[in-house]
């Protein structure tokens, strides 16, 4: 399993409430729901920009 750095997000109430909506209607954690509208939105970004250059991936 891979280790992720963590991070702290600092997000408004309103909207932590509808990820725990949207991630309970989806079976996942909100962890797991903010990790999959981020892949979601980058794959997004990458078909509205294929011109953009993917950032380099770091090897261990």
């Amino acid at each position: 399993m891979k280790t992720f750095n963590p991070y702290p997000l600092r997000i408004d109430e309103e909207l932590m409430e509808e990820l725990k909506e949207m991630a309970e209607a989806h079976s996942r954690s909100v962890n797991k729901e903010i990790e999959y509208l981020i892949k979601e939105a980058i794959k997004k970004y990458r078909i509205e920009n294929p011109d953009e250059s993917k950032p380099k991936k770091k090897t261990s």
